[in-house]
Formats: C-alpha cells, sequence, structure tokens
C-alpha cells in the first residue's frame, strides 16, 4: 500500500502545476518535472565544464569514464 504527503505551496503555484500537468497524476507530474530539471542542470552544467577543458581533455576524461565503466565490477 501506498502512503501519501501534502506538500503546502501557494494557490496560483498550485493553478499553474495542475494547468500543466493535465490528467496526469501528481506523483508521476513531479517526477517527471524533477527529471527534466536534473538533465537541464547536468547539461548546463557539461557546458561550462566544456569552456573550462580543451577537446583533448574532454576526450580524455570521456575515454576514461568508458573504460571505467567497462571494466567496473561488483565484488
Amino acid at each position: 500500500m501506498k502512503t501519501y504527503s501534502t506538500i503546502s505551496v501557494p494557490v496560483e503555484v498550485k493553478r499553474i502545476l495542475e494547468k500543466a500537468k493535465g490528467d496526469e497524476d501528481w506523483g508521476s507530474f513531479l517526477l517527471k518535472l524533477y527529471r527534466k530539471a536534473e538533465l537541464h542542470s547536468r547539461k548546463e552544467a557539461f557546458k561550462e565544464l566544456s569552456k573550462l577543458l580543451t577537446e583533448h581533455e574532454l576526450e580524455s576524461i570521456t575515454r576514461s569514464s568508458k573504460e571505467f565503466r567497462e571494466r567496473f565490477k561488483l565484488r
């Protein structure tokens, strides 16, 4: 059985969010918003990092990350 919680928000905020969510349930809608915000945040961080690093450094990081994921195993 799922448990639920109440979140207090200003009436105007609720009106805007209700309009945006349409028929979707609140849980799915809020998770979707969170995931979109998280993805946007990661993309912005990558853009900033890209400005600081050279193309060679970015390629090196990408290679290292790929090698790590390929070799990583839980023991």
